[in-house]
């Protein structure tokens, strides 16, 4: 039977099988016609689950290396298309998007399809899927509410089920949070770059946005207060770790400072903690600091799975009611089932492990983008998901993203990310998890780089 050899572990599992695959055919080893594996042996010679085989077989399918036949198996294409070749004159050629996608922020995708089609099979089985299929009391089951209390402690050592609200993930959260917990015409705080998602919430909702001016570790205190001074605002939004879109984590003693503005000026907080277990050291949340003014979210989206659309709000007794009726006007209920699926991942540690797992790949990729980056202005953490790359004059950061999508590369130009159109950046946020292996991502950043050394963006126009 054959088996893959691997000289080095540097890509997901079944893009090294189907590039195992490639190798094998280039050197005569495979040849037209030979019956591959079963997916269930070859897992098990692997030690690894069948689906990961069977993507392994659907890469090298797309690469015109095998063909599948119902109910015989897979074989060898008698003519396997080897990288390089001339692509033929006729028929579909089947070519992966010619863009490489640096503008979306998400975990990593290629560890997270086995292990959760398992988490998936697992829940079908359960004696619990019964709880699923049916409407939600408010805020959630008991069982589901202490689930995201447990997730939260690792953050949050205080955190109860009893203040616990489900959300359809994190933008809902903040859905909820502002319009729960502000009215039509309030002002609203948050950081001068910020992520565009709290924009478009303000600007539909009817509430005032303003940002504050912020330096390395995010808001200053000082600006925040000086903002007060001038109007009564009625919420700050936060990211104080691993801040999107500058990667900036707010120092514990900048956090106090924060929490005391907030007490002085009679204001909540809304700390968006969605990257805290990015922070290369723990640190206690912003809404730890003032928990009797402070309403905290985070949710599964970015650390376990993008499609698991389950965030967890905690706040305050006072604020509940509010936050549960802003719940039920916009989408009544969050599924149940995604929210019996998240307790299930995060009860077997499976959450956890990916989390472990995500850190770890993160940490590999900002390697990759300090080499090929060298010399260049960079912020960015050990773990972070994206960094923030300030252009060197004259360039702006408008022209470069659209400089960069000519050139096969999409990336987010820092004016997406202005709470106020006054706001000036010459930055670019460049995330890392999307290319689908290192070595693909290596090649997007060069190209980025290369743009920027050998050419002046007036050549372009």
């Amino acid at each position: 039977m054959w088996v893959p050899r691997f000289s080095e572990h540097n890509q997901p599992m079944y893009l090294m099988v189907a590039q195992a695959l490639e190798q094998d055919i280039a050197r005569g080893v495979l040849v037209g016609g030979e019956r591959l594996p079963t997916l269930k042996a070859l897992a098990a010679a692997l030690d690894v689950t069948p689906g990961t085989i069977s993507r392994a077989y659907e890469e090298a399918q797309r690469r015109g290396l095998v063909v599948g036949e119902v109910g015989r198996g897979t074989f060898v294409s008698q003519r396997p298309a080897m990288r390089g070749d001339a692509p033929a004159a006729e028929g579909r050629l089947d070519l992966p998007s010619a863009q490489l996608d640096l503008s979306v922020i998400k975990p990593h995708g290629a560890v997270l399809e086995s292990w959760l089609r398992e988490a998936l099979m697992r829940l079908a089985q359960s004696e619990d899927l019964t709880r699923s299929l049916d409407y939600a009391p408010e805020g959630g089951h008991p069982l589901h509410r202490e689930a995201g209390a447990h997730w939260l402690r690792g953050a949050l050592p205080e955190a109860r089920w009893q203040q616990v609200v489900i959300t359809a993930g994190a933008q809902h959260g903040l859905l909820v949070a502002m319009n729960g917990l502000t009215r039509s015409g309030d002002l609203i705080l948050c950081e001068a770059l910020c992520y565009p998602g709290i924009i478009s919430l303000a600007h539909h909702s009817g509430r005032r946005l303003q940002g504050v001016a912020m330096d390395e570790q995010g808001i200053l205190p000082e600006a925040l207060r000086e903002r007060c001074r001038q109007e009564k605002p009625a919420l700050l939004v936060c990211v104080a770790t691993c801040q999107n879109p500058t990667t900036a984590i707010m120092s514990e003693a900048r956090r106090a400072e924060i929490a005391e503005i907030a007490r002085e000026f009679d204001f909540l907080i809304l700390d968006d903690d969605i990257y805290g277990f990015l922070a290369p050291t723990p640190l206690r949340p912003l809404a730890s600091f003032a928990p009797e003014r402070s309403v905290y979210l985070t949710s599964l989206s970015k650390s376990v799975a993008p499609a698991l659309r389950i965030g967890y709000l905690h706040g305050p007794p006072e604020t509940l009611s509010r936050l549960n009726a802003m719940v039920r006007s916009s989408v009544w209920m969050p599924s149940p089932l995604m929210a019996q699926l998240a307790t299930q991942v995060i009860a077997e540690g499976l959450g956890t492990q990916l989390m472990a797992v995500q850190r770890e790949e993160a940490a590999a990729r900002q390697a990759i983008a300090a080499q090929v980056f060298q010399g260049l202005q960079v912020r960015s953490q050990p773990n972070s998901y994206h960094l923030w790359l300030t252009l060197p004059e004259p360039w702006s950061c408008d022209e470069f993203a659209l400089l960069a999508r000519a050139n096969g590369v999409t990336l987010l130009s820092g004016s997406q990310f202005f709470a106020e159109r006054s706001t000036s950046t010459r930055g670019v946020r460049i995330v890392l998890m999307s290319p689908t292996s290192r070595d693909e991502l290596r090649f997007a950043l060069t190209r980025l780089a290369s743009m920027l050394a050998s050419a002046e963006p007036r050549l372009y126009y």
